[in-house]
Formats: structure tokens, C-alpha cells, sequence
């Protein structure tokens, strides 16, 4: 009796509609993930205990009242600063990129953490001078974006550095960020594309002109690209049929249960799958946006908001890089590409919603 008490006391503060989505997208994952990794249980297998473990994350951090957040979000933030320091001195350097630490016991990769400290940061700031919110505090609150990105970038990680710089640019829109400020960094970041072109390194830039045309190498940094988008249009309407995809199976595209899942997905399943996934996203995104609306304080809206809308970063950077209209950056495809680290980042995020959702009473008090 105790237990089911228990259990029904830590189920009460999961949102039924959000969990409902996202199982359903993990159920389409093992099934992609199945076909991805040509037809290996062990493979389905780890992908499942990850979910696992993902889940309960969520349902853990959904239990965890925003007040508590709210005091974690300093020390996240330093943390996560902190080891991004140690990556850049002490790191280890894997495939030419300096992002693991090494902690004797197991490896970890900070900047993953700052995917979700970075927007709890910036919503705590926010929160505490939501009273006397000037133009200087957006100035701050920028300054603590820009010193993990530059960490982060400087490893290097474009893509990871990115994701980080769009969900702090969240909380700072809906924080009430000016038009003409955004405006202005628009036009400031247009401007400085030539310096930022100049620094990048030698296989970012050939990232960035092989987008614009693939096939002048491609057997080399076009492949991926060229590959992708024939798996893709080669479903049709319809797809091929589940475990039918040839560009899958035949070995020919790369990295296929992880940064190019989706054109897994793609060619097995075609448009109209592809148009039933988007769809899915949406409603997930929809109701993110929804619990952010509906929350109490500034905190609670600002975080759930900034989360929301960075999944919905990772899902269309992910798109667009293995559709060819954006470049090859590495960024999986949330809850469907392989891998446990990002696919527990991102249900922690999701826990962060419900908690916000079903603590709202509290929040008021």
C-alpha cells in the first residue's frame, strides 16, 4: 500500500499529454534504431536501456520543485564552467577535439551540461532583478553566455557552441530583449562573418563550401551530404518499407544511428513519414510552449520557454544538416539518434517542464 501511495505520488507530477508524445517518439526511435543498425539486438537493446535511464532522469527531475532549481542554477553554472576550463587545459583530445575530461572513474563531457545549466543560469539572473531589469543586465547576462560558448567553441565544437548560444538568446528574447538590440546583433553578426570565416578551422570552412556544392569532393567532405539527400529523396511519398532502405543497408550512408537517422527514417518511411514525425515534433514543441505560458513566475517561464525552444533547435539543425540546406555540424536528432549522454540531457530538460507544470501551485506560494 505504501508503495503504490509512493508511486502514485511521484506519477502525479508527470504531464500525461508531454510523456504520451514523447513515448511515442521513442517507440518510432526503436524501431529506426533497429533498422540503422542492421537489425542488431544489442544494439536495440542499449538504445532501449537508455531510454530507460532517460526516463527516469525525467521522472526524478519532475519531481523536483522550480524552488530547488532555482538554487541550483548558480552552482550548475560554475561547475559546468569550471570543468569547461579543465577540458581546455587538461582534456583529452579525441579524433583532433579537445571536449572529454577524464574523471579517473568515467569520462564526461561538460559542454553537455551547459545545455541545461546555460538557460538555468540565465532565467535565475533574470529572476532576481526581473524588479529593476535594465539594458546593463541583458549586457551581463550576454557576458555569461559568451563565456562558456567561447570554452565550448574553442575545443572545437561549433555545432555543441551553437545549441548552447541559442538557448541562452531564448531566455534573453523572452526576458524582453529590444527589437533594435536583436536587430542590431543581427546586423553586428552579418558584419563580422568575414572574421569569424577567418578563424574557423580549415574543416569548418570546407564544411561551410561544401553545402554549397558537395560535389567538388565527393568521396570526402561532400559524401555525407550527397549520401543523405539520396537516401532521403530515394523514399519517395511512401518510403521503401521498413528495413527495405538501400542506401542504409548497402552501406553506403554514414553514420546512420546517429547525426543521419533521419534519413533513415526517410527513406524507409518517405514523406509522409517524414511529415507524421515533423508533426510529432510540433506537438511536442506546442506543448512545451504551453507550460511555459502557464507558469507563474519569471523563472518557471523563462527556463521552460529557453528548453522548449532549444529542442526545437536540435530537431531542425538535425533536419536541415541531413536534408543538405544547413551544414554538417554533428547535432543528433533528439530522442531518435544513438546515444545516452544527449538523450538524458534532453529528457532532464523534459523534467524541467513537468516540474514546472505540476509545481504550480507551489510557485504561487
Amino acid at each position: 500500500m505504501r508503495i503504490r501511495r509512493w508511486l502514485l505520488r511521484v506519477l502525479s507530477h508527470i504531464d500525461a499529454p508531454l510523456l504520451l508524445l514523447l513515448l511515442t517518439l521513442m517507440v518510432m526511435s526503436l524501431f529506426v534504431q533497429y533498422s540503422a543498425a542492421s537489425q542488431s539486438d544489442a544494439r536495440l537493446l542499449s538504445h532501449g536501456l537508455n531510454m530507460l535511464v532517460a526516463l527516469g532522469v525525467m521522472v526524478l527531475v519532475a519531481n523536483i520543485p522550480p524552488q530547488y532549481l532555482l538554487s541550483l542554477a548558480l552552482p550548475l553554472y560554475v561547475v559546468g564552467v569550471l570543468l569547461l576550463v579543465g577540458v581546455a587545459t587538461v582534456g583529452e583530445v579525441v579524433n583532433g577535439s579537445r571536449r572529454w575530461l577524464n574523471l579517473g572513474v568515467t569520462r564526461i563531457q561538460p559542454s553537455e551540461i551547459m545545455k541545461i545549466a546555460m538557460p538555468l543560469m540565465l532565467a535565475w539572473y533574470f529572476h532576481h532583478h526581473e524588479a529593476t531589469l535594465r539594458l546593463k543586465d541583458y549586457g551581463i547576462a550576454a557576458l555569461l553566455l559568451a563565456i562558456p560558448v567561447a570554452l565550448v567553441a574553442k575545443q572545437p565544437d561549433l555545432g555543441t557552441a551553437l545549441l548552447i548560444s541559442a538557448s541562452g538568446f531564448y531566455v534573453l528574447f523572452f526576458a524582453g530583449l529590444p527589437w533594435r538590440i536583436m536587430l542590431g546583433m543581427l546586423a553586428a553578426l552579418g558584419a563580422s562573418l568575414p572574421v569569424v570565416w577567418h578563424f574557423m578551422h580549415d574543416y569548418q570552412q570546407k564544411r561551410v563550401l561544401t553545402l554549397i556544392d558537395p560535389t567538388q569532393d565527393p568521396l570526402g567532405a561532400g559524401y555525407h551530404i550527397i549520401q543523405s539527400t539520396i537516401a532521403m529523396g530515394s523514399g519517395g511519398s511512401f518510403g521503401k518499407g521498413w528495413l527495405q532502405g538501400t542506401q542504409t543497408h548497402m552501406g553506403f550512408l554514414p553514420e546512420r544511428t546517429t547525426d543521419f537517422v533521419f534519413a533513415v527514417f526517410g527513406e524507409e518511411f518517405g514523406l509522409l513519414g517524414n511529415a507524421l514525425l515533423l508533426a510529432l515534433f510540433l506537438a511536442i514543441i506546442v506543448r512545451g510552449l504551453m507550460i511555459a505560458a502557464s507558469a507563474p513566475t519569471l523563472f518557471a517561464r523563462l527556463m521552460a520557454g529557453s528548453l522548449t525552444l532549444a529542442f526545437f533547435t536540435y530537431a531542425f539543425v538535425n533536419m536541415g544538416m541531413v536534408s543538405g540546406i544547413l551544414p554538417v555540424v554533428g547535432v543528433p536528432l533528439p530522442l531518435v539518434s544513438y546515444g545516452g549522454t544527449a538523450m538524458v540531457t534532453v529528457m532532464l530538460g523534459f523534467g524541467i517542464l513537468m516540474s514546472v507544470k505540476t509545481h504550480r501551485k507551489l510557485l504561487k506560494s
